[in-house]
This record gives C-alpha cells, structure tokens and sequence, in this order.
C-alpha cells in the first residue's frame, strides 16, 4: 500500500485477482483427479443412493476386485502398480500424503508374491516424493521457481523427461529385486 501510494487499493485488487486466477489454473486439474478417487468412498452411496449392489465396496474398489480376477499378480505387476500408485498419490504436491497407501499395496502384493514388501514400498514412497515432492507438479514448485525467477510451469516441463526415466529405470531395478 505504501509502495503505490494513491494507488494502493487499486493495486491491492489486482493482485489478488491474479493471485486467486493463478490459483484456479493449478489447482483445476485436481479437482477431477480427487472425484475419482472419492468415487470408491461411502459417500456414493450418499450421494446416489442405493445403486450398487450389497456386496459392492464401491466403484473404485470393485474396479480392483475385478482387476485383481483378471491381472497376474507377479514382481513386474506389483512394481509398475506401486509406481503408477505412488505418482498418482504424488499429484497432492506434498509426496507425502500416500505413502500409507502406497505401503498397503505393497503389502498385499508381497503377501501374494511372498517376498519383496520392503522393495515395492520403498519404490511406491520413491515414486509418490518424486512426482509430488517438487519435481513434476507446478503448486510443489513454486517456491523454487519463485527463488531461481523462473516459471513453475517452464520448471515442471524440464524436469519431466528426467523424473520419468528414473522412475522407469527404478521401476525396472525393483522387478529384478523383487
């Protein structure tokens, strides 16, 4: 305020128009990803009353039964599940919110292999931290990039080639040691 002197006002109103236009861009895209996973929850029934049947957990958890029928579950299965689950609970930003979930997987893919819970938690962890904890999602960037003075999306973009060939070749690594 005391920067614009009589035009403190009028600048306090557009930057928070900016601000609140920014934000809308980064954090639409989540607002899709997060309904999905809302779908398997309670809620459903809530919301759309009794349409599944009774011995449905919902629509998200039916999706894995029926998976789990259908796909084998090996080394090569449960590695690429765990980094498929890992960078999708990474799109918070923090990399931290899904490695329980991602330990659960784990679990019960070693459980069913009967060995390699340690390494397909460690590569579900690895996963979620390297996709949300400042490599690939803008909103966790922002603070590096508004230190360096560059765009989190320009930032985002280059680190994506790199992240995915790591997270391929740790993938591949961890199939071996499972």
């Amino acid at each position: 305020m005391v920067a614009h002197r009589n035009r403190g006002l009028e600048k306090v109103t557009s930057y928070l128009i900016e601000g609140f236009v920014f934000g809308f861009k980064v954090f639409g895209p989540v607002i899709p990803i997060a309904a999905f996973f809302y779908l398997g929850d309670a809620a459903f029934t809530e919301l759309f009353g009794k349409v599944l049947p009774e011995t449905s957990h919902g629509i998200v958890n039916d999706i894995g039964v029926a998976l789990a029928n259908v796909v084998p579950l090996n080394g090569a299965v449960g590695a690429v599940t765990l980094t498929i689950t890992g960078a999708i609970t990474g799109l918070d930003g923090s990399g931290f919110s899904g490695i329980s979930l991602a330990g659960s997987i784990a679990q019960l893919f070693a459980t069913a292999i009967g060995s390699g819970a340690a390494t397909l938690t460690a590569l579900g962890q690895v996963a979620a931290i390297w996709v949300g904890g400042g490599t690939l999602i803008p909103w966790a960037l922002i603070p590096a990039a508004a230190i360096c003075g560059v765009s989190p999306f320009e930032l985002a973009r280059r680190n994506l080639k790199p992240v995915l060939i790591g997270l391929t070749v740790t993938t591949v690594v961890a199939m071996f040691l499972v």
